[in-house]
């Protein structure tokens, strides 16, 4: 078996153990038996957001967002897009800045769309703007590398 990974469940938040090799074989949740990866980003609030960057052994790209940026919402589709091409290597999650905003301020969000990647619950890397998807991918894989 090879080394395990803490997967943090999408769906219900909890904390599931998957075998590295297996995390491109669609794993389940073993508490509520959903899909642990989705191809979508994962919506995140001030509730479980610290348990999502702390708590997952993968790298976690976070785009802090408003639904009353245009840019966000032009993005929103690229982000889409790049959630199906990085996950399992990745979770891909989003943060709506607009109902979480203690949290935009704790992490210095000035400005939006604002992609960043945590691993192990500390900030690898930021950067603001809207790209499109071949640009997210490439810039969050090149944060983890």
């Amino acid at each position: 078996m090879s080394d395990p990974k803490h997967i943090v469940c999408p769906h219900c938040d909890a904390v599931n153990r998957v075998p590295s090799d297996k995390l491109a074989s669609q794993p389940t949740c073993g508490k509520c038996k959903q899909a642990l990866f989705t191809a979508h980003p994962v919506e995140l609030n001030a509730t479980n957001f610290m348990q999502h960057i702390s708590r997952s052994d993968v790298p976690v790209l976070v785009d802090f967002w408003a639904p009353w940026c245009g840019p966000c919402r032009s993005m929103a589709p690229a982000y889409e897009q790049a959630a199906q091409r990085l996950e399992p290597g990745m979770r891909v999650a989003k943060l709506n800045t607009e109902e979480a905003q203690q949290l935009a301020a704790q992490y210095n969000i000035r400005s939006i769309p604002t992609l960043a990647v945590f691993k192990g619950g500390r900030e690898l890397a930021r950067q603001a703007g809207a790209m499109d998807a071949a640009n997210i991918v490439a810039w969050a894989k090149s944060k983890i590398l």
